[in-house]
């Protein structure tokens, strides 16, 4: 890895996709929170995958953002890559356009470079249910809504993988390992995910030594619309999520590919489902849809999951880069 810099001479450039028009005042109120940030920003970069009436529409009314359009093939990994492309930040922090960050948001995640050993640091990403949370609806499984869940840690510590919706990492790891994977991850409306897990596991595998952190107190709020509060989106995520971490552990292995699902599934899980059923043999009904939720939630990714192993992975037949996926290297650079 190249030299570190310490925390108070560092550059940070802050990313955010978006693709839909739809999703105009999410990305307005995204951008607005990384304008009035406690710590400002070097550079906002809003990158549009592959949509050229949004890209005039920011491109005239974004003007705290530099605007482009995604230069690599359709989806968020594309997009995120095209963002890295275009930085030149020391640290390249990554938020939702339909996320809202806290005032000290970049502050406290740059905090956490002066250590030379973190290579990158993302935070909490708390749930704005429109319409309100329903009820019965599992705090275990808020991961597929894109936000932190019951089970992740409390305290700082260091993790496998970030939460897409919040995350920076040192501008090091791309010139190492590239970029986002092709094959993994959102295209459009896809309630697929796992590209962040997958390009962590690869940084992870690179820097032994180093530290990939989780810091709570780094927050984004991330609003979950109620046409993702439906059951039959919680189905379709869960099954999209198995099939993509069955890539994902034919690129790393099971061992690195399943770590925190497996002590997700043995330990947190099953504590959920005792609490839902106590919760309704006291009287209340939301608890036997939470226990219900769990474990239909869990099935239904396990089935994805074996489903994603019994095929070819995305990017068969593709060109490849380390580990077999189709990797993006940043531009002008090349693996060190």
């Amino acid at each position: 890895m190249d030299e570190p810099v310490t925390e108070s001479v560092l550059t940070v450039s802050v990313v955010v996709c978006a693709f839909a028009a739809r999703r105009w005042r999410d990305l307005v109120a995204a951008v607005g929170s990384l304008a009035v940030q406690s710590r400002a920003p070097d550079e906002i970069v809003v990158v549009i995958d592959h949509n050229a009436v949004l890209e005039r529409q920011a491109t005239a009314e974004l003007p705290a953002a530099r605007v482009l359009a995604s230069a690599h093939a359709p989806g968020l990994s594309g997009a995120r890559n095209s963002g890295v492309d275009a930085t030149s930040g020391d640290v390249v922090a990554f938020m939702d356009d339909d996320a809202i960050a806290d005032r000290d948001w970049l502050r406290t995640l740059l905090a956490h470079y002066r250590d030379p050993q973190v290579i990158a640091v993302g935070g909490a990403v708390v749930p704005r249910w429109e319409g309100g949370r329903p009820r019965g609806y599992p705090e275990e499984f808020d991961w597929v809504v894109g936000c932190t869940y019951r089970g992740m840690p409390t305290e700082r510590t260091a993790v496998r993988n970030l939460i897409g919706a919040n995350m920076s990492f040192r501008r090091a790891v791309f010139r190492t390992v590239g970029g986002f994977s092709d094959g993994i991850g959102r295209v459009g409306t896809l309630a697929a995910g796992c590209e962040e897990t997958e390009l962590c596991i690869r940084a992870g595998a690179a820097f032994p030594t180093c530290v990939i952190l989780y810091e709570p107190a780094a927050r984004v709020s991330h609003r979950v619309p109620a046409a993702r509060a439906s059951w039959r989106y919680f189905g379709e995520r869960c099954y999209r999520e198995g099939r993509s971490k069955a890539q994902i552990t034919k690129l790393a292995g099971i061992g690195s590919g399943l770590a925190s699902e497996r002590a997700h599934a043995a330990r947190t899980i099953p504590i959920g489902v005792v609490s839902g059923l106590r919760t309704a043999l006291a009287g209340d009904r939301a608890g036997l849809v939470r226990a219900a939720a769990l474990v239909g939630g869990l099935s239904v990714t396990t089935l994805g999951f074996i489903v994603g192993r019994a095929r070819p992975p995305a990017w068969a037949g593709a060109r490849v880069g380390e580990g077999g996926a189709r990797v993006h290297r940043p531009s002008g650079e090349s693996a060190t």
